[in-house]
């Protein structure tokens, strides 16, 4: 068992930054893949960033690439994502998910746990 809890959310104008934190509980948060998603109201859940469970592997959707970074401290058991350019279209509740296998999924149902959330509002 994993839990997540994420943090670091908040109201940032547009063109600024935020980071986003996802700490996990457990001893084994160094064996799974973790990854970022994000659901604004009225869509669905959306891919935003994986990690490989080492680090040495990333993957963006290409609305993020250039502007967001994923990143992990397995010391901490700790997964972030920095973003920056924020841009009103990334107004979304942002989740962190863990997933036993080792390929960085983008399909929500792939994922084994998941955070309760974060809220992040950028305004124009």
């Amino acid at each position: 068992q994993v839990q997540l809890v994420e943090s670091g959310g908040g109201l940032v104008q547009a063109g600024g930054s935020l980071r986003l934190s996802c700490a996990a509980s457990g001893r084994t948060f160094s064996s799974y893949t973790m990854g970022w998603f994000r659901q604004a109201p009225g869509k669905g859940r959306e891919f935003v960033a994986g990690i490989s469970w080492s680090g040495g592997s990333t993957y963006y959707t290409d609305s993020a690439k250039g502007r967001f970074a994923i990143s992990r401290d397995n010391a901490k058991n700790t997964v972030y994502l920095q973003m920056n350019s924020l841009k009103p279209e990334d107004t979304a509740v942002y989740y962190c998910a863990a997933d036993r296998h080792w390929h960085i999924a983008t399909i929500s149902n792939e994922y084994d746990y998941w955070g309760q959330g974060t809220q992040v509002t950028v305004s124009s």
